[in-house]
């Protein structure tokens, strides 16, 4: 086979190790933490990260909006000047950074610190400055990204995709979301 499917394998093969994470606590415990948050919650679910977790994060805000959980993506940077002032009491953050040491995220750490909003984690290291300031960290498996240098966030993107959408679709199962509440939101 060739690189593209070498690529293919190293992103399955991290999935794979998603899904025996989700089957045993700790990440199973986060999960379900984190899905009992959103389902209390009273505001809106705001989505933030950088770079390619940035992308993610954007991604996972559209499927909670379009599935019934109120939800945005705001850059860490943009927030910095002045876009927290749209972060209000009620709003939940989920922070997705695969190091945990994202520069960018501490204002929004900060933030969250001062005025107590609920800040959730995706991320593969729960000893990082991300995964300690989370109320609720959800810690991915290592995995080998799909680049020969091991360098591209390939594999940890797909991983958090799968992690916040899982999330979503969580949310959808204990609400009863319907197929009819589902169109409402694809007129």
């Amino acid at each position: 086979g060739g690189m593209g499917e070498w690529a293919v394998e190293q992103v399955s093969e991290g999935l794979n190790r998603l899904r025996a994470a989700l089957a045993e606590p700790p990440l199973r415990d986060a999960f379900n933490a984190a899905a009992q948050r959103l389902l209390g919650m009273e505001g809106r679910l705001i989505c933030v990260g950088v770079g390619k977790s940035g992308h993610v994060a954007a991604k996972l805000a559209a499927t909670f909006a379009s599935t019934g959980t109120p939800s945005l993506f705001v850059h860490p940077s943009e927030a910095s000047h002045g876009d927290l002032g749209m972060i209000v009491p009620g709003d939940v953050i989920l922070a997705l950074s695969w190091s945990g040491q994202t520069r960018e995220l501490r204002d929004i750490i900060a933030y969250v610190n001062r005025f107590r909003v609920p800040l959730l984690a995706i991320t593969s290291d729960g000893t990082s400055m991300l995964g300690r300031a989370a109320d609720v960290a959800m810690v991915a498996p290592e995995v080998r990204e799909a680049c020969p240098h091991d360098q591209a966030p390939t594999t940890s993107t797909a991983v958090q995709l799968a992690l916040g959408d899982a999330l979503a679709m969580a949310l959808v199962e204990a609400r009863g979301f319907t197929a009819h509440n589902l169109r409402e939101f694809h007129p």
